[in-house]
């Protein structure tokens, strides 16, 4: 077992660092899935009780494996659209031609502002729109790796009336480029009385007529496939840091108003469709011991040890766990940019080893003192 799950964690840590041994990482997931299957090891009880943790991971972890749920969701991708269809629809005041036309292009940017504006003269103030251009420090769009710039618009929910809140958000093609950048992404919160909120997500795909006009539809629904949602969005909906000096003058309000809003929602859960708990915990969630036998007695009262403390927010009770499977351009950009963890006052080399430290007290297989993920697929970490 001890072999097995090595193999595991090595070949997450490589699919992590690199898209490249993805393929390799599946091919390990999936031969302990068979393992486990055709020697029926979930249905023995003595097994089930050694590695229960485990047990639950390979199941989470392997969702996204199975035909139609690219998603990474419990049911099938054509299941989930169809249940979540009216917490992830673009509202229809978003659908107006003129605003889709002004919204696809840089250069008329401004037009499509201006819409949105003349919309919140119309709206009650509890009703306003928030919406600010900028350009994302760390992903490009799901139709192109190079696209950055975005429009984002958060349109106010009723968590009385279990109206969701919806994060609307629309790529903006470049300045002078041709091809127009196609997604629209939307991703929604329905706060619960409880303290924690549930996320709903969809990308949409725009296509663009010869005779000027633009038709919006699911990416799924035309064909393009999906991403596992839980990979980048652990916190349910993601604060935004934009790239510096891409906020328009006098939008910088908006984006901190968003932001302020997203602390308001609580804990994120996924409702029904995935148990997040299940992937275990995540970065920094390691004894004070484990780390001083890792880095030295003395590294735990640095500065850079000090801020390992992801898990202080990032865990079940907080904004969730930052586990595998996860992606390394997000977290590399958050930590090593300076956003996270929240408040802590680095240089960048300092941030560098940060994040290296976080990712190998994560990753390590180290029979003697393993990492996180390894401790707890073993059950060493009860």
């Amino acid at each position: 077992m001890t072999a097995q799950v090595n193999a595991l964690v090595r070949a997450a840590h490589a699919a992590f660092e690199r898209d490249s041994a993805l393929k390799t990482y599946q091919g390990v997931l999936d031969r302990i899935v068979r393992a486990l299957r055709l020697r029926k090891l979930a249905e023995d009880p003595d097994f089930a009780a050694r590695y229960p943790e485990l047990l639950d991971y390979i199941q989470a972890a392997s969702i996204d494996r199975k035909p139609d749920h690219e998603m990474g969701f419990l049911v099938p991708d054509q299941q989930y659209f169809a249940e979540t269809r009216r917490y992830v629809e673009i509202p229809e005041f978003l659908l107006n031609q003129k605003f889709l036309t002004d919204v696809s292009r840089s250069e008329s940017l401004d037009q499509a502002k201006a819409f949105l504006r003349e919309l919140n003269r119309q709206r009650t103030p509890s009703d306003q729109l928030t919406f600010f251009s900028y350009q994302s420090r760390h992903l490009g769009t799901p139709d192109n790796d190079d696209s950055y710039r975005r429009l984002l618009i958060v349109v106010p929910g009723n968590a009385a009336q279990g109206i969701p809140e919806k994060w609307v958000q629309f790529g903006v093609t470049d300045p002078g480029v041709r091809v127009r950048t196609r997604n629209v992404s939307v991703v929604s919160a329905v706060v619960s009385s409880d303290g924690t909120f549930n996320s709903y997500f969809k990308d949409y795909f725009r296509t663009y007529g010869r005779d000027g006009s633009i038709s919006i539809a699911g990416r799924w629904e035309l064909g393009f496939g999906d991403d596992n949602c839980a990979k980048c969005h652990k916190s349910g909906i993601l604060p935004i840091f934009p790239e510096a000096g891409s906020v328009p003058s006098g939008e910088q309000q908006s984006v901190e108003a968003v932001n302020d809003r997203f602390r308001t929602y609580g804990t994120p859960r996924f409702d029904k469709y995935l148990d997040e708990t299940k992937l275990g915990p995540g970065l920094s969630f390691a004894s004070e011991a484990s780390r001083a036998r890792r880095f030295g007695e003395a590294f735990t009262r640095t500065e850079v040890g000090n801020a390992m403390s992801c898990s202080t927010c990032h865990q079940p009770a907080g904004l969730g766990a930052l586990n595998w499977p996860m992606d390394e351009v997000l977290i590399s950009s958050y930590v090593k940019g300076g956003q996270m963890p929240f408040g802590a006052s680095l240089t960048a080399s300092q941030r560098t080893e940060l994040y290296q430290k976080l990712i190998q007290e994560y990753f390590s297989i180290d029979p003697a003192n393993p990492g996180i993920l390894k401790s707890w697929l073993l059950g060493k970490a009860r």
